[in-house]
Formats: structure tokens, C-alpha cells, sequence
């Protein structure tokens, strides 16, 4: 797809990044624009404020480099969001400048992020929004990925095997066909 070996199976229409087939998060959050919104309401997932406590959080728990936070992060949204690096970095170089958190530079140049004691203080201060913070992370998490939307996850792994497996092309008046269905379904499932 794109250019990218898709290999056997299905495994890259379901794979971790929705945007890649066609998912918009944004209008799966409330309507907003791709990527945008969130749990956490607003126009982003998180505002500047929000993410400086989850990356702190983060480092509380052990020392990371950058790319380390941003899929720490991705994996508490089961690959639903991943905050950019034009967004994680600003907000470490702030983080620094607070005095939160420090930088040791490794031998390959790459740089490891650590909280300081100014850190851990100003995290146990604001430990209610923060555990308000991780709550609604893991809501959204039970919400999207939880037991009970298993069998809409199965019933969408289900239409793509059914859409994407068959080993013969398609006819446009097939392909009609599976567009007015999927049309069809959506409006159904609009008026639930």
C-alpha cells in the first residue's frame, strides 16, 4: 500500500497507524480535525500543561530518551495517538528550563532525559490532576480497547478480510456494491 510491501494477510489494514488506511482519529474524537481532540477535550489530546505531567510522569518512573516518550505514550493509546516530536521536544526543552528535568548526554550523542528533585516536587504538588490526567488515558484506553469493543474490532477485521483477502479483482459495479453497503452500515450505525 503506498509504496510498502503489505506482505501476506491483513496485518497492514490493521495495523497500529489508522491514519494509514484511511482513519481519521480527529472525526473519531468528537469531529475535530485529524489527530486533533481527544479525551481531554480542547482542539489537541493534550494542551502544553497536560503533556508536561505525563512526560513527567514518565521520567519518574525511569530516565528516557525522547523517542522513548513519544512511544510510551503511543502505547497508553494503543497506537491511537503518538504525540509528534515537534511536540514532546518543546515541551522537555521547557521541562529543563523549569528545572524539572535534566539531560545526560550519551557517548552516541543521543540524550537521556531524567527528572530532577524540583521534578518529583512539583509532580506530588499536582498529583490530582495528574492521576486525573492518567485516568482519563486509561478510560479512553478501556474505552476504545476494552473487553466490550472487542467484537467491533473483530466485526471490522471481519469486513477487511472480506473487502481485502479475495484473490480476484473486483468489477466497479463490485466495488459500488461494497461502497453503498459500507455507506449503508455507516448510516445504521449513526442512528444507534
Amino acid at each position: 500500500m503506498h509504496g510498502h510491501n503489505c506482505g501476506t494477510g491483513y496485518g497492514w489494514a490493521f495495523g497500529r497507524r489508522p491514519e494509514n488506511f484511511g482513519f481519521d482519529a480527529g472525526a473519531f474524537w468528537a469531529g475535530r480535525g485529524k489527530s486533533r481532540g481527544g479525551p481531554f477535550g480542547g482542539g489537541r489530546m493534550f494542551d502544553q500543561g497536560h503533556l508536561k505531567f505525563v512526560i513527567l510522569g514518565l521520567l519518574a518512573e525511569k530516565p528516557r530518551h525522547g523517542y522513548e516518550i513519544i512511544k510510551e505514550i503511543e502505547d497508553k493509546f494503543g497506537g491511537m495517538y503518538s504525540p509528534s516530536p515537534g511536540t514532546v521536544y518543546p515541551t522537555l526543552t521547557m521541562l529543563e528550563d523549569l528545572g524539572y528535568a535534566k539531560v545526560t548526554p550519551e557517548e552516541s550523542g543521543k540524550k537521556i532525559y531524567e527528572i530532577t528533585e524540583e521534578g518529583r516536587a512539583h509532580l506530588a504538588e499536582n498529583q490530582p490532576l495528574i492521576d486525573d490526567i492518567f485516568a482519563k488515558i486509561a478510560e479512553f484506553a478501556q474505552n476504545v480497547f476494552g473487553e466490550p469493543m472487542m467484537d467491533v474490532h473483530r466485526g471490522f477485521k471481519n469486513i477487511g478480510r472480506s473487502i481485502y483477502a479475495k484473490n480476484t479483482s473486483r468489477s466497479p459495479e463490485q466495488i459500488k456494491k461494497i461502497v453503498e453497503i459500507l455507506q449503508r452500515a455507516a448510516t445504521e450505525i449513526d442512528a444507534v
